[in-house]
């Protein structure tokens, strides 16, 4: 079942969970693997905070996840799909159009 990307302009689909690492599959016919280690650093990293999600892909707002996701997991743009999988399996609560908050 297609999910709704963050800025809720295109769809995506994935496999898996962020417990047992997830395979995103976007665009045509491209995919990329979020281990459960990066989804584990990605929300040490920012829980409790609310920051900006960053989904632009060429300049994330600094200190915003996006901005770090870029230089500590993937160094492509996938703000938007992983935003939503935060959010889909109740990990973050979106605080607002830009801004997440992990919550687990």
């Amino acid at each position: 079942m297609p999910i709704i990307t963050w800025g809720g302009n295109s769809t995506f689909e994935y496999e898996g969970c962020i417990q047992t690492g997830t395979t995103i599959h976007f665009g045509q016919n491209n995919t990329r693997t979020i281990t459960p280690q990066q989804w584990q650093a990605l929300r040490q990293q920012f829980i409790g905070r609310v920051v900006e999600i960053g989904t632009s892909r060429d300049n994330p707002p600094q200190g915003s996840m996006g901005e770090w996701f870029y230089a500590n997991i993937f160094n492509q743009a996938l703000m938007s799909y992983v935003g939503a999988i935060l959010l889909r399996e109740h990990y973050a609560v979106r605080e607002s159009d830009t801004t997440i908050r992990v919550v687990r």
